[in-house]
């Protein structure tokens, strides 16, 4: 039996969301704790499964004799946001860590991550593909490179992170609970944490973002637009007078031409929509 405990370094909680990721269990759980034995953490790893029924409760029975890896079967949600915050509602360790199952993000960084969390009084730790050293194998279709780039512009107001949109990232329990009326949709759940939990010390971490395992990518159109849903609403918690802003201008543009259309005659209102010149 295999044991991970150390009294030197306090431990972490590391959260694994999954759907039908039944394949990449086993050498993601082995990498993880492999990493963070070298480093002398103690670790806990839970899996939120979203019922995916493909062999996924009995890949983790057969890993719990030589590891502590416990697993959540949600029947009701297929989520990867609430399967994250349902993670945390489990964790016994005040770090949390959240690392997709899809191996992408490499889990030999976990403990590096970590390290981070506890220097400088840091609030929330981002292994980033875009900031400095950071980087992308060469496999990965350009589309979806398009695509994140595309989404990271767009979340860049919120964050001043070079990746504001990465799924491997760490903090402390008291951030999430910190976190104001959380309420994420999809799958960038750290966004909304950084940004509902009031970070201001947050730190980066590059990483090389890898190639999937098995399986396949969970990215569709129906994520795409709930990712704008999600952004349009930590734009308006971020910026709350903005939307005052608009809403003031809209109405005072809405006064001005109502205002030109009362006070003028309406055959030369008719005439200058028709650009024809009124009679003398």
């Amino acid at each position: 039996m295999i044991f991970y405990m150390s009294t030197t370094l306090p431990g972490a909680s590391i959260i694994v969301p999954t759907f039908r990721e039944a394949p990449n269990i086993e050498p993601l759980v082995k990498r993880v704790f492999a990493s963070v034995a070298q480093a002398g953490i103690e670790a806990e790893l839970i899996i939120v499964d979203d019922n995916s029924q493909d062999g996924t409760e009995t890949i983790v029975q057969s890993l719990q004799s030589d590891y502590p890896v416990r697993l959540i079967v949600r029947h009701e949600e297929r989520d990867l946001s609430s399967a994250v915050l349902a993670g945390f509602r489990e964790a016994k360790y005040d770090r949390f860590l959240v690392i997709d199952a899809d191996l992408q993000h490499p889990p030999e960084m976990v403990p590096v991550l970590l390290e981070r969390l506890d220097r400088d009084d840091c609030d929330f730790v981002s292994g980033t593909r875009y900031g400095r050293g950071g980087a992308i194998v060469e496999d990965w279709p350009w589309l979806r490179r398009l695509t994140s780039r595309a989404a990271t512009k767009m979340a860049r107001p919120l964050s001043p992170l070079s990746d504001p949109m990465s799924g491997f990232f760490a903090l402390h329990r008291r951030t999430w609970e910190q976190a104001a009326d959380l309420n994420p949709i999809g799958q960038k759940v750290g966004l909304e944490l950084y940004v509902k939990g009031g970070c201001r010390r947050p730190a980066e971490v590059p990483i090389e973002f890898g190639t999937r395992g098995a399986g396949e990518s969970k990215l569709t159109m129906h994520e795409l637009v709930g990712y704008l849903r999600h952004l349009m609403r930590l734009y308006r918690f971020r910026f709350p007078w903005l939307v005052g802003l608009c809403v003031v201008i809209l109405l005072a543009v809405a006064v001005v031409v109502l205002f030109a259309t009362v006070s003028c005659e309406p055959q030369a209102l008719a005439c200058a929509a028709l650009q024809v010149p009124t009679r003398s």
